[in-house]
């Protein structure tokens, strides 16, 4: 007898996306079947929405920049239970969501990472990996937990994901996520995926410029005193 987790019937996969026209056909195509897609526009200047729209996907527009305010604004929009995010980018597969919605499935999770593995030295530039190394070691000495990366792919169920009460709208939202989650008590795990080559110049990681400031949003998050804990079920019954 199979005794694995039965996947849920549909996820919403939140896609935050800014100037995404040439990556964005692939990456819908692999959205896991019955699951939906809301690709979040965030001021794109190219053909980005006409595409996510072809291509049957939910479009939300968030005319406030900033990669936080874009993610917020998706799981503002998302309905289903679980909800997963996903850079736009082609960098990762979304076909490999699915494993990271496993241990949410399970019980044995609260909050699942993707650990970016690069396949070309290309991936990942090299003081983009090393600013991931660093942030890495800030994370364990503020929270404890022993992660290796602070993953764009992520999945979570969304009332636990709300009552986070996440504020943050630039670069330091995936880790206000991860710090008040694991204030919250939350069980935080990471998967290894792998991590591609983008598609199109990255606006963060791309520039010394980019990857500092990143740095800055996150070290004003990594400051911030803890906040009073949401459900530590991660908003799920199991």
């Amino acid at each position: 007898m199979d005794d694995s987790p039965t996947p849920p019937d549909r996820v919403d996969v939140v896609l935050p996306c800014l100037d995404e026209a040439a990556a964005l056909p692939w990456v819908l195509s692999r959205i896991p079947p019955h699951w939906r897609a809301i690709v979040v526009d965030n001021g794109s200047t190219d053909r980005s929405a006409e595409i996510a729209r072809a291509h049957g996907a939910h479009l939300v527009t968030e005319p406030r920049r900033g990669f936080g305010a874009a993610c917020h604004a998706g799981l503002t929009a998302a309905t289903a239970d679980v909800v997963c995010f996903c850079d736009c980018d082609a960098s990762l597969d979304p076909a490999l969501l699915p494993r990271l919605v496993a241990p949410l499935t399970d019980g044995t999770a609260d909050l699942v990472l993707g650990r970016r593995r690069p396949t070309t030295f290309r991936a990942w530039p090299p003081h983009a990996r090393l600013a991931g190394l660093e942030l890495a070691r800030l994370i364990r000495r503020r929270t404890g937990l022993r992660l290796h990366d602070l993953g764009p792919m992520r999945a979570a169920r969304r009332a636990g994901l709300v009552a986070l009460d996440l504020t943050d709208r630039r670069s330091g939202y995936p880790l206000q996520m991860v710090v008040r989650a694991a204030d919250a008590g939350w069980r935080v795990q990471e998967t290894d995926v792998p991590y591609h080559p983008r598609t199109g110049r990255s606006k963060v990681t791309g520039t010394w410029r980019g990857t500092w400031q990143a740095v800055r949003d996150m070290r004003r998050v990594l400051d911030e005193p803890p906040t009073a804990a949401a459900a530590h079920d991660g908003g799920g019954a199991r």
